[in-house]
């Protein structure tokens, strides 16, 4: 069952339409509250904190913001990386969302320095974990003269392959 955070807590939602035609995510006939079972104390309490806490947001600037939201990428790219089987398809995506973001969006962000090296720092332990996986199973990856196989793990040169994820700059940490 799927439910909403608000800061008065967590909400289950009812289930979605059965019906797959149906995309407006209303839900289910029969199911969830009717109009008479919400209490409207209630619904009137969940609408002032949902307001309060849009104004808060409104307050706060908005380059730190999405700095913010650049860190939940790291954070989304450690879990799988610590993960006790590491996920480097998935850890991949938020650290290459994160690069994008931080190597493009220059001044405009909060935190810039902070922000390049969580970046590095992550990208490190990507190599690292990818090496790791390497030295524990089979060499699979058919290494290109490059240095860097089809998974785009940077060689000791800092030349990724196709994944985009480039290593160290060459800097030898064995």
């Amino acid at each position: 069952m799927s439910s909403i955070w608000t800061p008065g807590g967590e909400h289950p939602l009812p289930p979605r339409s059965p019906d797959p035609d149906d995309d407006t995510g209303a839900p289910a006939a029969g199911t969830g509250p009717g109009a008479d079972e919400i209490d409207p104390e209630v619904a009137s309490q969940l609408a002032a904190q949902m307001a309060e806490a849009q104004q808060r947001i409104l307050s706060e600037p908005i380059e730190l913001l999405v700095s913010n939201h650049v860190m939940g990428l790291y954070e989304l790219a450690a879990i799988h990386l610590a993960a006790e089987e590491p996920d480097l398809d998935a850890a991949r995506l938020p650290i290459d969302a994160m690069g994008l973001l931080v190597e493009n969006l220059d001044e405009r962000l909060a935190e810039r320095a902070t922000l390049t090296a969580a970046l590095q720092q992550i990208r490190l332990a990507y190599v690292q974990v990818a090496r790791s996986q390497a030295d524990d199973g089979p060499d699979l990856d058919g290494d290109d003269e490059d240095g860097a196989g089809d998974d785009g793990i940077a060689g000791d040169d800092g030349i990724a392959g196709r994944g985009g994820i480039a290593g160290d700059g060459g800097a030898n940490h064995t």
